[in-house]
């Protein structure tokens, strides 16, 4: 979440992009990494992650970027108050029309 990969790229769509508090930043990879990556799903930490979803909200998040292929496994559509775009269904689908034809995929910008 603090790398550049995806601020700078959303950035440079025109994308504010806000991150997690610190404390939020440590606890979405203990989650993945500890659990989800491992077939674990809590309760427990479902709600800890609506609540980080929640904070962003709060701090002007107009959407969430599920930036990571495990977090959806926890977390859904349902989870949050605004759109979320959750990157391996992304992905997929945009493989998948690439493949047949549908559309192409788009350019990366150039830095």
């Amino acid at each position: 979440m603090e790398q550049p990969f995806y601020r700078d790229r959303l950035a440079a769509h025109g994308l504010d992009v806000l991150v997690p508090e610190a404390a939020d930043r440590d606890l979405v990879p203990r989650i993945i990494y500890d659990e989800l990556v491992r077939g674990v799903t809590r309760e427990e930490s479902r709600a800890a992650c609506r609540g980080v979803i929640e904070r962003l909200v709060t701090a002007g998040a107009e959407g969430v970027v599920y930036g990571c292929t495990e977090f959806e496994l926890l977390v859904g559509e349902a989870d949050s108050a605004v759109p979320v775009f959750p990157t391996t269904r992304l992905h997929a689908e945009a493989a998948a029309d690439f493949a047949l034809g549908v559309r192409p995929l788009p350019a990366a910008p150039r830095s």
